[in-house]
């Protein structure tokens, strides 16, 4: 089983508008809502490529439920811890000539709910993935990471981390199967520049010499590149498209990855992972089912 860890969830709630003025009533052209958070991103695409999923995290007040309801409505189980007080967190975007984001603080978490959330990983087995993405809230400790890959080590459990740089280096002593910095926080890592394939390589090649096992770097509209378990650099390029949206491409990135690694074939792998990250950067949101196979069915067309 395949268990994403989302420590802050959040209800999106995309607002376009014509133009903006200050100090007064302002009318949206139109609206959409959005449910996300890095690993629950990750669970709603693998549950797209009907991979099942156990979200876990934590969620409070109307907001947790309206996240929790819509999780389960998509097929996926949730063992979320419910906090006693305040809500899960609401992003405001406002998208006009100009994009403004205003991102909500979510629920504090106290120690008794972390103290929970760790018996909710009792129920993970040896062979079970664990995929822990995205920031740290301020009342959780910074360590967070660490503590839970010490917690749930001496199980032979696959753990996949994608967050910055702080958060990820303590964890590849653990050996995770995979990583996903993209080539910003590559560069932020080594505290060098970094843009060519080859010194993406050089670098992914370092990261493997500190633990990991797998290293995927994404380039944006330059597609990925990939050194696996057995040193073999890969690459591939992105998609030709419009790029509506760049929320969850990383997150679809790593659900495509595991969706393909299932061949143990890692250039397969890495080819559905950018299919999967380019689908949702051309989609309004997360990228569906069809829009997924539509377009790795392009890829194929093409040679």
């Amino acid at each position: 089983m395949i268990y994403t860890v989302t420590f802050n969830p959040a209800v999106d709630y995309v607002i376009h508008i014509d133009s903006i003025k200050q100090g007064t009533v302002n009318r949206s052209s139109h609206e959409k809502i959005y449910f996300g958070g890095k690993g629950i991103n990750i669970s709603l695409i693998l549950a797209q490529l009907g991979i099942k999923s156990v979200a876990l995290g934590f969620t409070a007040g109307f907001t947790g439920e309206a996240i929790e309801s819509y999780m389960e409505n998509s097929g996926i189980e949730t063992d979320f811890v419910h906090l006693e007080s305040g809500f899960s967190r609401i992003n405001i975007k406002l998208k006009s000539s100009e994009e403004t984001e205003i991102n909500g603080q979510g629920a504090d978490i106290t120690k008794n709910k972390i103290d929970e959330f760790f018996r909710k990983l009792n129920r993970l087995n040896d062979g079970d993935t664990l995929i822990l993405a995205g920031s740290v809230p301020k009342s959780m400790p910074s360590d967070i990471y660490e503590k839970i890959l010490e917690y749930i080590k001496p199980k032979k459990i696959r753990i996949v981390v994608d967050a910055e740089k702080n958060l990820l280096l303590p964890t590849l002593k653990y050996n995770p199967f995979l990583i996903k910095p993209n080539h910003i926080e590559l560069s932020e890592i080594f505290n060098k520049k970094i843009e060519s394939t080859k010194e993406i390589i050089k670098y992914a090649h370092e990261l493997q010499n500190a633990g990991a096992v797998n290293v995927i770097v994404s380039r944006g509209g330059k597609g990925a590149v990939l050194v696996d378990e057995y040193k073999k650099a890969h690459s591939c390029r992105a998609y030709d498209g419009t790029v509506k949206n760049t929320v969850g491409a990383g997150d679809s990135m790593i659900a495509g990855f595991l969706a393909g690694y299932k061949f143990k074939d890692y250039k397969y792998a890495l080819n559905f992972s950018v299919v999967c990250g380019c689908a949702t950067a051309f989609s309004d949101g997360l990228a569906s089912r069809e829009d997924i196979y539509r377009l790795n069915h392009g890829r194929k067309s093409k040679g």
